[in-house]
């Protein structure tokens, strides 16, 4: 499950296509259609009659296009044949991969990956239903990027294995929302669950499918072990793209535990907070919201503030780093934001892009109860739907898990010495592949969970040297490692401290920022080099890098 990046990052496929081989994925975020509209017109704008026809099928059964188009694809090494025109193949649009892109196909959607990767007929989960939307009557296809569970996901990756796709890419959907009336096929549980969208822990439906999705990779794994794949020959990585904190208050019976006794949820315990932001922060500061705003809806709002006033951006900064509430679950009066970032803290958190448009004024990283919008009455409601919250700034969130088994893979089983994040996964699978990249990468090879000889010959003559480089880069460059999490503490501050505390912060953010980038940039160079282009890393100077990154990291905290 490894999410593809954005618009003008890497494509995760090229380096295997490049190398000869296929790749699939399945409901993965830009690595296939997610709209049958804009996508659906840049994929198909070389086969008018395709387009035509993928158009006319969105408007007259949307349900059925978006089985037949969204979630799936196969992209295929250069003139494979499983990306032929005659198996519907389209031409690979990547007008910005470095020294060009050309002579690779793609297959977009269940309409033309499905014959290709079960030929013999209609393609079935691993239980044996029939793989389907939830519409009535069902359509054959994908089933959703909101309920594609274990078995649905692992029977696509498993079919897709079988039939000359050897990479493959996929994400299942969660464990903690009741899946009944979105999936055709839930455990009985969860149709007869009182809970009928968010799932506290514990829940019977929770519980169900949890393990069903243990059953699922069972099945999985017995049918790959059946091919011949296995981790003898095959690398598997499992992560979660984040963790999730769970919004709600304690479960009735008090002890119940989820697998002796049943955990239920009274009305109102179970839910996030959606909170009314507009009339929080007029009931706090009246006349602020007369300036127009807008906010991008989450747990961790983004503001975007209308320039021509009359309140300016550091007075809604102001005013969000005070607001409070009173939280459902505990009686006790919170603070709705944890931290506010400003374009100067976002910058060192790497979350400005290429398009000025898409910066905001500032982010408040909210309680992670709670979720936030511009609208609702009255201005706090426990929604049941939605039980889990993620995208923002919390232990349970930021911390999650990476499993690894294949060849070269160390056999360590559960250890947490090692702190790495996902940028780590793309080159540690590139060195086990035996690949390389056409970028530099954010991230760097997981040497202390591989076996010493499948490491370079540059790599074991400098591994302690490129571990003391590699911990320190992790810890100054990733959003949450030492400097990300510390300077959001001097960030919130700044912009919820007077103008002269504001302006001195805000230059320290600055400079370290630019200290952090150019020392960054020594760093990943030393590490892709011993990585990748066989050039171990002296030791004296892997010294002076980390002694100036320790130094850094000394500085944000003054």
């Amino acid at each position: 499950m490894i999410t593809a990046s954005g618009n003008n990052a890497p494509a995760p496929w090229v380096p295997y296509t490049r190398a000869g081989c296929n790749v699939g994925a399945v409901s993965i975020a830009n690595m296939e259609l997610e709209n049958v509209s804009s996508d659906v017109k840049t994929v198909f704008a070389s086969d008018p009659a395709k387009l035509a026809a993928a158009l006319a099928e969105a408007s007259s059964d949307f349900p059925k296009a978006v089985a037949d188009y969204e979630g799936i694809s196969v992209h295929c090494a250069a003139n494979n044949e499983v990306c032929s025109s005659a198996n519907g193949g389209e031409p690979d649009i990547l007008p910005q991969e470095p020294n060009g892109y050309t002579g690779f196909n793609a297959l977009y959607g269940n309409k033309f990956v499905a014959p290709v990767i079960n030929p013999g007929g209609p393609l079935e989960d691993l239980d044996g239903n029939l793989m389907t939307d939830d519409s009535t009557p069902p359509n054959p296809g994908f089933p959703g990027f909101g309920g594609i569970d274990a078995a649905q996901t692992l029977a696509y990756v498993a079919s897709m294995q079988e039939h000359n796709i050897p990479i493959t890419f996929a994400y299942i959907s969660d464990v903690h929302d009741n899946p009944a009336g979105d999936n055709a096929h839930p455990p009985s549980a969860c149709v007869t669950d009182p809970e009928t969208g968010g799932l506290g822990p514990g829940d019977v439906c929770h519980d169900d499918l949890a393990a069903s999705y243990n059953e699922a990779f069972g099945k999985f794994f017995a049918r790959l072990e059946a091919d011949g794949i296995n981790k003898s020959n095959t690398l598997f990585i499992v992560t979660a793209d984040e963790g999730d904190h769970f919004a709600g208050g304690a479960p009735t019976p008090a002890n119940c535990d989820g697998l002796h006794v049943p955990c239920t949820y009274p009305a109102g315990d179970l839910g996030e907070i959606d909170t009314n932001l507009t009339a929080v922060l007029d009931a706090q500061d009246a006349g602020l919201t007369s300036t127009a705003f807008d906010l991008h809806f989450d747990m961790a709002p983004t503001f975007y503030i209308d320039p021509a006033g009359p309140a300016t951006a550091r007075e809604f900064e102001r005013a969000a780093a005070k607001v409070t509430a009173l939280d459902p679950f505990t009686g006790q009066t919170v603070s709705l934001a944890r931290y506010l970032a400003d374009p100067v803290e976002m910058n060192l958190l790497h979350m400005v892009t290429g398009d000025p448009r898409r910066t905001p004024n500032f982010v408040m990283f909210g309680n992670p109860d709670y979720f936030f919008l511009t609208s609702g009455s009255p201005t706090f409601v426990v929604d049941p739907g939605f039980a889990w919250n993620h995208g923002g700034v919390d232990p349970k969130i930021n911390r999650t898990f990476l499993g690894m088994v294949g060849p070269g893979v160390a056999p360590q089983g559960l250890q947490d010495y090692l702190w790495s994040d996902h940028t780590d996964i793309r080159p540690t699978m590139l060195l086990l592949s035996g690949l390389n990249d056409d970028y530099s990468h954010d991230g760097r090879v997981l040497v202390e969970a591989l076996q010493n000889n499948v490491l370079p010959k540059s790599l074991r003559e400098s591994e302690l040297s490129f571990i003391l480089l590699a911990n320190v880069y992790k810890q100054i460059t990733a959003p949450v490692g030492f400097l990300g999490l510390t300077s959001l503490q001097v960030s919130t501050r700044a912009l919820g401290g007077d103008d002269a505390v504001y302006t001195k912060l805000e230059d320290k953010l600055s400079a370290l920022t630019q200290q952090r980038d150019a020392l960054a940039a020594q760093i990943i160079q030393l590490l892709e080099g011993a990585e990748f282009n066989g050039t171990p890393i002296d030791f004296k100077t892997a010294v002076s890098l980390v002694a100036q990154a320790t130094q850094l990291l000394e500085e944000v905290q003054l």
